[in-house]
């Protein structure tokens, strides 16, 4: 056997436990990272698994340490006298009216924005639409004095105005974006077509785009609800009278000068979580395929 030979034999003999052992390397990477993944979700879990423990424990044993995860004695009665320790029914309906008229703002006005931004061609696009982006820039906290004095001098505190009616103008830098980078992974050809059977361009915004959108739809849909739900700041800021509190302000209200409620505001917040939990359950779907079709994806 010549010197080559041997040579080609020799790779042959160690190619499959080369192979072999490439293999096991990837397993391992994907062990460990899985492992890893694993952990961080446990570490991140505990604190919503402590208020759901806490939610059943009475009082004196919630800030036991170390913390007990099961509840002795169990106590199920606490998310009876929570709901019923504040007016919790007339809190959530509030808290829906303002969702609600919050998505119908803006979805509409978001995604008729970001089809002009998308579709329309018309002077000084790019430069309005960077002003537009600039915005996001811009802290809530900077513009909450001047909004506050301009709504207060049109008469709307109290009242749910403050917070509905300026997602009627745009509804927001972040959604107009989304729809403009949705709108634009769409076939022009679908618009030309639209065109030529003689369909206006508004009638193809809402005809032909709106019922492709709907992964966008529901992307823009569950970022406000959430933004709407756990909105503390804009009713704190705007609501006087306790017959228009939010649930959000509700929770707050278990915290006292003298005396905290824990348990029932343990259980309160729990209760609370379970719309979104549901919501993004239900909606996941779309959600993770509006942003992957939009370009958010990581």
């Amino acid at each position: 056997m010549t010197t080559q030979e041997q040579t080609v034999t020799t790779l042959r003999r160690s190619a499959p436990a080369s192979k072999q052992r490439v293999v096991w390397e990837r397993r391992l990477w994907k062990g460990l990272i899985i492992t890893i993944l694993v952990v961080g979700a446990v570490i991140m879990s505990l604190p919503f698994v402590w208020l759901v423990s806490s939610s059943f424990k009475p009082e004196e044993k919630i800030f036991v340490f170390p913390p007990e995860w099961i509840p002795n004695p169990f106590r199920p009665q606490n998310y009876v006298e929570a709901l019923l320790y504040k007016p919790f029914g007339l809190y959530f309906f509030n808290t829906m009216r303002i969702v609600v008229l919050n998505l119908v703002a803006i979805l509409l006005s978001a995604s008729f924005c970001g089809y002009g931004f998308a579709r329309i061609r018309f002077p000084g696009r790019d430069f309005w639409f960077g002003l537009v982006l600039a915005t996001l820039m811009v802290p809530y906290f900077v513009l909450m004095v001047p909004q506050f004095i301009m709504f207060s001098r049109l008469g709307w505190v109290d009242t749910f105005l403050p917070l509905t009616m300026p997602f009627f103008f745009g509804g927001g830098a972040f959604n107009i974006f989304l729809f403009r980078q949705f709108f634009r992974s769409l076939p022009e050809e679908l618009a030309d077509a639209g065109r030529i059977d003689g369909c206006t361009e508004f009638g193809i915004y809402w005809r032909i785009m709106m019922p492709l959108c709907k992964p966008a739809l529901a992307t823009v849909a569950v970022f406000t609800f959430l933004a709407a739900w756990n909105d503390y700041i804009g009713p704190l800021l705007y609501l006087r009278s306790d017959y228009n509190f939010t649930v959000a302000i509700g929770l707050a209200t278990f915290r006292g000068v003298m005396r905290t409620e824990w348990n029932l505001l343990m259980a309160a917040s729990t209760a609370m979580i379970l719309p979104v939990i549901l919501l993004f359950f239900f909606a996941q779907r779309y959600f993770v395929d509006g942003l992957v079709l939009s370009g958010l994806k990581g």
